[in-house]
């Protein structure tokens, strides 16, 4: 079958997802230079198809904010020193070319931009709800807001694009565990039985806020996906929700109820899966395979 008639729609998703990689206010990184020039995070790693996939990588920031505005310490340092609450795209926009930045850039683009998040955080301290001061480069927090982001993206690529194998997953903390320590996060896990263990520890400490509900509440009306998309983001919310670990949901006041049903999992399955497929040839993914004499679409190949 000719895949012509698909082309526009193609050259449109392209153009619009190398859109939201490059934020007004945020100087334009070139994934494709200098020629050779390896990333932090392994070309052959686990993150780098994870973090191909747009439809998982939504999903999974999503249930990992939620599990970051569950501990009150970083809630207060998300809530209170971002502009996510007045103005969330361009706030989503650059925590996803931070991303992408941490994972696919030249090791050299990638230490500069992290070196200036960590003295960025050096300025955010306060006090918690609970009465508890807070400082954003304390490595506990750091600890906890990188865990956080591995298992969501991990987690949602494992249950909506496709099974990770237990070696994967171990995999995906270890490779990304370099580059957790240059934001600070010493402690952050390095295998799924260290996730595992955080989280336990981490449980008894979370507390419920109306500042969750307001949080999902943004990004079910947030102009996060192009007008087209737009109806299926609070489909990809409720996927996030449904990642949330039994017993954090509980604490945070989240029930099933608030996930997928049956036929809306299946859903989101398809479009993840399907969106696994479309090479974005100026995506992060594909201009940094470029950089390193690889074909654009080598990534896709090998899913």
């Amino acid at each position: 079958m000719s895949l012509a008639p698909f082309k526009p729609i193609h050259h449109w998703l392209d153009n619009t997802a190398a859109a939201y990689m490059q934020p007004d206010d945020m100087p334009v990184v070139d994934f494709s230079h200098p020629a050779g020039e390896a990333a932090l995070i392994p070309h052959d790693s686990v993150s780098w198809q994870v973090f191909k996939n747009p439809v998982s990588l939504f999903i999974g920031g999503v249930t990992a904010v939620i599990l970051e505005l569950a501990e009150a310490r970083v809630r207060a340092g998300v809530w209170d020193h971002t502009s996510f609450r007045t103005d969330p795209v361009p706030r989503l926009k650059r925590t996803a070319l931070a991303a992408m930045v941490t994972v696919y850039a030249p090791v050299s683009t990638a230490r500069s931009m992290i070196a200036g998040i960590v003295r960025r955080h050096s300025r955010v301290a306060g006090t918690a709800d609970d009465g508890r001061p807070y400082k954003a480069n304390d490595t506990r927090l750091l600890n906890w807001v990188q865990a956080t982001a591995g298992y969501g993206f991990t987690e949602a690529f494992h249950r909506y694009v496709r099974p990770l194998s237990a070696e994967e997953r171990d995999r995906s903390w270890s490779d990304a565990y370099p580059a957790a320590v240059l934001y600070g996060a010493i402690g952050a896990p390095r295998s799924e039985a260290e996730w595992k263990t955080q989280l336990a520890h981490m449980t008894p400490q979370l507390s419920p806020s109306p500042i969750v509900f307001e949080f999902l509440g943004i990004m079910r009306r947030a102009d996060a996906f192009p007008a087209l998309a737009r109806p299926l983001q609070k489909l990809l919310v409720r996927a996030a929700i449904d990642m949330v670990p039994p017993d954090v949901a509980r604490i945070i006041g989240l029930t099933p109820k608030d996930g997928l049903n049956g036929w809306q999992r299946a859903l989101v399955v398809r479009m993840a899966r399907s969106a696994d497929r479309i090479v974005l040839r100026q995506s992060p993914a594909a201009r940094s395979c470029v950089r390193l004499s690889l074909p654009e679409d080598w990534l896709y190949t090998r899913s």
